[in-house]
């Protein structure tokens, strides 16, 4: 069986630290629950996510280098 995440193009998934969750949040002024959803389901995610769990996501952008974009892990 073939490991979708570790695919060029599939971008770089990592599962953030409680304490990194809470720096992102107030950065942003958002709760938790208002930042994108990505399903558990998802081939790209770590196999270490769980629900409930933030997870960084670092593209490659054209027009800044890379962009980084951060999901809320559901069922």
């Amino acid at each position: 069986m073939v490991d979708v995440s570790q695919h060029e193009l599939v971008p770089e998934h990592t599962v953030l630290e409680e304490d990194a969750v809470e720096d992102v949040l107030e950065e942003y002024g958002v709760k938790r629950t208002d930042l994108p959803k990505i399903t558990r389901s998802d081939p790209a995610l770590p196999d270490d996510a769980e629900v409930g769990d933030v997870v960084k996501i670092l593209r490659d952008s054209r027009t800044t280098d890379q962009a980084i974009v951060y999901r809320l892990v559901v069922e």
